[in-house]
């Protein structure tokens, strides 16, 4: 598999370059300081996978972006950037991915994986069972800010008022929003609802208790305990191993 980085930043290329290349099915890792290097590259060595920097030195990532929705059987596109605060943009331009830096060799392995479920899917080479547990990020606006998180990240949301609260492991996240709306977005085999309220992850589940009236309290791996309410109780049953 051939891999172009364009980043302006010598640094930041080399570095990623050696996270890239040690990814197993990677053969190949170019890197280009600028878009009109970057088009060049692309027509000569035609990479399965661009890296690519919004900040460039006169320019953007998105104006190369741009250039890619011409192209026939464009490179999967990962956006490799410092700026949180692009995402949104960035998957309106077709990124398939968008990555912060620092970079992490977890997160960049993980990226390129994606790319080759993306084939499998497309060749109709993917297991159902497998495919029901890969779920892409979504984008979370909080503080001014779009994070992006995966599902699988997410082990509670919750609702007091107008503010929306998503748990991860040691982050919490506030937002406006509602709790229906947000429940659309995530994958209905990792999510239930237990409450008006709270929407768990049932992959994070670390105890069930009774509690009162025939009820039952959560405790989630992240320490978070929330309670199940008798309107949910048939649906938290059903989908859980309790009689």
């Amino acid at each position: 598999m051939k891999v172009l980085i364009v980043d302006d930043e010598q640094m930041a290329r080399q570095e990623l370059a050696y996270l890239v290349q040690e990814h197993d099915q990677v053969s190949q890792v170019k890197t280009a300081d600028s878009i009109d290097q970057a088009v060049t590259m692309m027509l000569d060595e035609k990479p399965d996978i661009l890296f690519l920097d919004i900040h460039l030195e006169g320019e953007t990532g998105f104006d190369l972006a741009e250039k890619l929705k011409a192209v026939h059987n464009p490179p999967y596109l990962i956006f490799a950037t410092a700026y949180d605060q692009y995402a949104l943009e960035a998957f309106e331009a077709n990124a398939n991915d968008y990555i912060l830096k620092p970079f992490e060799e977890s997160k960049i392995h993980a990226a390129i994986d994606k790319y080759y479920q993306s084939l499998e899917r497309a060749n109709g080479q993917v297991d159902p069972d497998q495919e029901s547990k890969r779920h892409e990020a979504i984008p979370i606006q909080s503080n001014d800010r779009v994070y992006l998180l995966r599902p699988e990240e997410i082990y509670l949301v919750s609702v007091q008022g107008h503010t929306l609260s998503i748990e991860t492991y040691d982050k919490t996240y506030d937002m406006a929003g509602s709790l229906s709306a947000i429940e659309k977005k995530l994958p209905k085999d990792l999510f239930l609802r237990t409450h008006r309220s709270y929407l768990i992850n049932i992959d994070q589940i670390q105890e069930i208790q009774p509690w009162f009236n025939q009820t039952y309290q959560v405790t989630l791996r992240n320490g978070s305990k929330v309670p199940v309410s008798r309107s949910y109780l048939k649906d938290f049953k059903d989908r859980l191993p309790i009689e």
